[in-house]
């Protein structure tokens, strides 16, 4: 899936799995070189977007207000613009312990960004 995101998905720069049941980095590519602290602290910080305290206890609210009892997680996508970058976190629609994370830079077309990684993600699952 890697290396499909970072050539199927325009602009990108690096791309990465999170597996949210570990908390671990599974697979990762990159243009550039980046220290190991900075990728072990992206899957921890993957995990507490889709699932840290406070969004699991929002999740929880909607679900009880909805009268809905599934498991299923209501946050599936994340964007996240820093000062050069665009990173888009993305869930596994049929694996949610499975989370994609592409980088790309700032000036990357938004819409072309989400068209091409969630194809890429979708046909992973299939």
């Amino acid at each position: 899936m890697v290396k499909r995101l970072r050539h199927q998905v325009p602009d990108c720069i690096a791309a990465g799995v999170v597996d949210m049941a570990t908390g671990m980095l599974l697979a990762f590519d990159t243009t550039d070189s980046h220290p190991s602290e900075v990728l072990d602290l992206l899957a921890g910080a993957t995990l507490d977007l889709f699932q840290g305290r406070t969004v699991t206890m929002i999740e929880d609210i909607f679900k009880e207000r909805r009268g809905v009892t599934s498991s299923e997680r209501y946050f599936q996508e994340i964007l996240v613009n820093s000062t050069n970058l665009t990173h888009l976190f993305i869930r596994n629609n049929q694996h949610e312990d499975v989370v994609a994370v592409v980088v790309c830079p700032k000036s990357v077309s938004i819409g072309m960004l989400f068209a091409a990684a969630r194809r890429v993600v979708r046909e992973q699952s299939s």
